[in-house]
């Protein structure tokens, strides 16, 4: 038997508000399988589970705030059997069992658990999770901004669908509703989309990398502006960080990402970024003290490299999706990758394992016209790396002075873990791969 806990989501994380199941008793669950929802300063998060078995018991109850580590729920591993994993557990009385009965040995059911079939999104699922009891799914910042302009969420959901209720959504169902038309009247037209498109995106822009300026209403980002400050005045306080800079010659390598790209279908090109964090993937290989976590007075290295990338959305402030195993995957693997991520986090469905384990950090201003960025660590993580924008500048190639497209490079750096001379090993590293991005 294991517990399944509230997982840390950042080192901001102290706990989170439970929102919803999405298995029930008895139900067989698979290693990644998305099995809840609980909602976070960074907003409502689908959280999977690691292990194989069958659900025995469900603690947590929508609405409840939840510590980092308290246990939500119970599955029997291996041969066990889950209703006798469910009867010798000392704890609330478990929820039905798939197919509405309850588990044998206990009292009335007390929570209501999602059917293992989720509804298909739109009017529909919103009734079902008002029947359900389920709250509808909104973020904190919407919530609060809901009882300021005594907007009903339930109704709002109604419109909106499955799709995350934004600030926007309620602060355009209160201007409409301002002419005594409630929520529930609002058409759809009038509503933003929520949801991202039936039909597969376009490979994101080197813009959707980076943070962008919060719009008009920033009160969208509230919490999740408390949520960086508060990591990043830790940053800034404990940590002494040290900044190192570099101009890298990009030209061949953006010559051989044009090529590659004609190899490629339309859905399947890649962009530069990509080219660049599979270098930082491979520098990161040969200089590992920059990949891991400062932890109780000491670096903890990391074997596994994975990359979180700042991400800017859209109704503001930022989150970090990772890309997991970064310096193994290959250049339409990353591409992949990060589409989804991306994907994911501008349609409010990031997943626990896009934020949970990230080993370093990457920011990327460079679309927005910064040609170089120096960033404040993330904790516990020791290093972030900046990319500025791509310039053509004058330089000098063998005796003679080009025209070439050069690229800034930073790194950010913790000095209790590292310092200068491991930095600069670093950034020589990277400039390597970024001159030669066909070397394996």
């Amino acid at each position: 038997m294991i517990e399944f806990r509230m997982p840390s989501l950042g080192a901001d994380m102290e706990d989170g508000v439970f929102v919803e199941w999405r298995v029930a008793p008895g139900q067989r669950v698979e290693r990644g399988q998305v099995v809840c929802v609980v909602e976070t300063q960074k907003g409502a998060i689908e959280v999977e589970l690691w292990d194989a078995g069958t659900v025995a018991q469900l603690i947590a109850a929508p609405g409840q705030r939840i510590p980092v580590g308290r246990a939500m729920a119970r599955v029997a591993t291996g041969d066990e059997d889950w209703q006798a994993v469910a009867a010798s557990a000392a704890s609330p009385a478990p929820v039905a069992a798939a197919g509405g009965a309850p588990s044998s040995g206990g009292p009335a059911p007390a929570l209501a658990a999602r059917p293992a079939v989720q509804p298909a999104a739109g009017p529909a699922a919103a009734q079902t999770r008002s029947r359900t009891g389920l709250p509808p799914r909104a973020s904190p910042a919407a919530r609060r901004r809901a009882a300021e302009l005594d907007v009903d969420l339930d109704a709002l959901a109604a419109v909106t669908g499955d799709a995350p209720i934004s600030v926007a959504d309620v602060e355009r169902a209160a201007a409409v509703s301002a002419a005594t038309v409630s929520p529930a009247a609002v058409s759809p037209a009038m509503m933003p989309t929520a949801m991202p498109p039936a039909t597969p995106p376009a490979p994101p822009s080197a813009a959707s990398l980076t943070p962008a300026a919060p719009a008009a209403g920033a009160g969208a980002a509230e919490s999740m502006r408390a949520a960086i400050s508060a990591a990043m005045a830790r940053s800034k306080r404990e940590i002494p960080h040290y900044y190192l800079g570099s101009e890298v010659d990009v030209e061949h390598a953006q010559q051989w990402l044009e090529r590659f790209n004609q190899t490629q279908p339309l859905a399947g090109r890649v962009l530069f970024a990509a080219v660049a964090l599979r270098a930082i993937g491979r520098a990161l290989r040969e200089v590992p003290d920059l990949n891991g976590r400062f932890v109780d007075g000491r670096l903890q290295r990391s074997e596994a490299i994975h990359i979180g990338v700042v991400t800017s959305l859209r109704g503001g402030g930022i989150v970090v999706p990772t890309l997991h195993d970064a310096d193994r995957l290959e250049l339409p693997e990353l591409m992949a990758a990060l589409r989804d991520g991306l994907a994911r986090a501008r349609s409010g469905r990031l997943r626990s394992s896009d934020l949970a384990d990230s080993t370093v950090t990457v920011t990327n201003l460079g679309d927005l016209g910064v040609e170089t960025v120096y960033g404040v660590i993330y904790p516990p993580q020791v290093a972030l790396i900046g990319l500025g924008r791509v310039v053509t500048r004058p330089v000098v190639r063998d005796g003679a002075i080009v025209a070439a497209r050069t690229m800034n490079v930073t790194l950010s750096g913790d000095h209790r873990a590292t310092d200068g001379l491991t930095g600069a090993r670093f950034l020589a590293a990277l400039r390597e791969r970024l001159e030669h991005p066909e070397m394996p």
